[in-house]
């Protein structure tokens, strides 16, 4: 099996809606912290990565609501690849608490030009590192 990376966050008051559950809009950005701690910790910081000339911007966000999260609870948001193509990675992102499936979560990223929308290949020092991750299910 492909490694999976865990990033874990407390919900904040801010991000529930009047039902005391977290507001469904915040899972996307729950997504994004994610993906930028695996930049910081698999390949290298989000700002090094654009002053090098690459980038990457979604093509396709999914969520799957199961269960939701509360005020001031501990989350748990684990990540791995499920295809690597030429130019765009697809990853999955589980929402847990204690082991409990919250969230089903999907995106598509494209790797770019920095600054510009044109496709790119993903960097090959990128592919070795994501292919850890990588499981096609």
């Amino acid at each position: 099996m492909a490694e999976r990376y865990t990033h874990r966050l407390r919900v904040r008051y801010s991000e529930c809606d009047q039902q005391g559950v977290v507001f469904n809009a915040h899972y996307f950005a729950y997504f994004d912290d994610v993906l930028t701690e695996v930049w910081r910790d698999v390949l290298e910081p989000y700002k090094d990565m654009v002053k090098s000339g690459v980038d990457v911007v979604v093509a396709e966000a999914r969520a799957r609501f199961r269960s939701p999260a509360r005020f001031d609870e501990e989350i748990d948001l684990v990540w791995w690849v499920t295809g690597l193509g030429n130019t765009a990675m697809t990853t999955r992102i589980d929402v847990q608490r204690d082991g409990e499936l919250l969230v089903e979560g999907e995106m598509r990223h494209v790797f770019v030009e920095a600054g510009t929308n044109e496709k790119r290949e993903i960097p090959g020092a990128y592919r070795e590192k994501l292919e850890a991750y990588l499981d096609g299910m």
